[in-house]
């Protein structure tokens, strides 16, 4: 890390993002657990896995359509823990507010948090509030941890990853930070665009039924689809082409990605996942992810090839090849 101070591109994550954890973070707290760094550690207790992971949220605006910061909160902490193939069972959460905030917006963002806890089958089994003075908290920040337990017969690992394996997108990528910014600027869209924001345990469960077919799974939040694709990249030490016609984009957040001046492939999602899975299993894996309600647009995007130098490729409507870049900066700041 070069720079003296941390700015916002530190949370975008992409490069600035992976400087700081990987130079501030690892070296501070280093431990085998930590050095997956996966959205969840797998910790062993008694010949038995548990998944844990903790999650910070900072959107603004606070409330935007489909959902609010609450509702991000419980489902986004779900994903991470079933990312890991972990089953989701507790959470935590954690509350700053600012001096000030409207108690009825609070009870609102309780009360939603509750039912996205319902709707993932998980409890939210202790909290913790903090008060600061008016200003220094730009309403509301919350944090949660999740408790899952792991019982799959083996770790979905980078490890398990061949040339030839298939890419899979849950949906249309793109709708959560697409959702949030037009909210942000007052832009009308019809149809108004929702966000994607929901626990996708049960869509992963289905998934994971498929024996051995799952070899990784992300949900790709900050950064968008473009800096999963190459953190895996980086992690398999393989190529990913993906084949942009093939990428579900809904025409409405196409049309704001171009106002915007946004790639869509670098849009944040909250849910949606990708999945690496077994060419010879993979329709297999399409069609029980297609049966599932947050998997009806489910689509194969591309593959893991053996193409130098590594990276990742976006095979273009005119055939011709691009690279996909993580991004170096702050896109879409205060987006989760």
């Amino acid at each position: 890390m070069n720079d003296k101070h941390i700015t916002l591109a530190y949370g975008s994550g992409g490069d600035k993002y992976h400087q700081l954890v990987k130079e501030v973070f690892v070296p501070a707290f280093a431990n085998p657990y930590l050095q997956s760094l996966s959205d969840s550690a797998l910790c062993s207790i008694d010949n038995k896995k548990i998944a844990m992971t903790t999650d910070s949220f900072v959107i603004k605006p606070l409330f935007f359509p489909g959902g609010d910061i609450g509702r991000v909160a419980v489902c986004g902490t779900v994903n991470d823990l079933a990312m890991s193939g972990a089953r989701p069972l507790f959470l935590t959460t954690g509350m700053i507010i600012e001096a000030g905030f409207p108690v009825d917006e609070l009870k609102t963002i309780c009360r939603s948090m509750a039912a996205a806890a319902a709707e993932a089958n998980v409890v939210i089994v202790a909290g913790d509030t903090k008060v600061v003075d008016k200003g220094e908290c730009d309403g509301i920040f919350i944090n949660t941890a999740g408790v899952g337990i792991f019982e799959l017969p083996q770790e979905l690992s980078p490890a398990l990853v061949e040339p030839g394996d298939v890419i899979i997108a849950s949906g249309e990528i793109g709708t959560h930070g697409m959702a949030v910014m037009t909210a942000r600027h007052n832009l009308d869209f019809s149809p108004p665009i929702a966000s994607d924001v929901a626990p996708l345990n049960s869509l992963v469960a289905k998934m994971l039924a498929v024996s051995g077919a799952v070899k990784l799974l992300r949900d790709p939040t900050r950064g968008g689809i473009a800096s999963t694709l190459n953190e895996w990249a980086d992690d398999i030490d393989m190529s990913i082409e993906i084949v942009e016609n093939n990428v579900p984009i809904s025409p409405t957040v196409h049309a704001a990605c171009d106002l915007l001046g946004v790639d869509p492939f670098y849009s944040a999602n909250e849910g949606k996942l990708l999945a690496i899975v077994d060419a010879g299993m993979a329709q297999e894996v399409l069609n029980v992810m297609q049966e599932h309600p947050l998997g009806e647009k489910s689509a194969i995007i591309g593959q893991v090839t053996e193409d130098k130098p590594r990276g990742v490729y976006a095979r273009t409507s005119i055939g011709s090849k691009r690279i996909v870049m993580t991004i170096n900066g702050e896109q879409l700041p205060r987006i989760c």
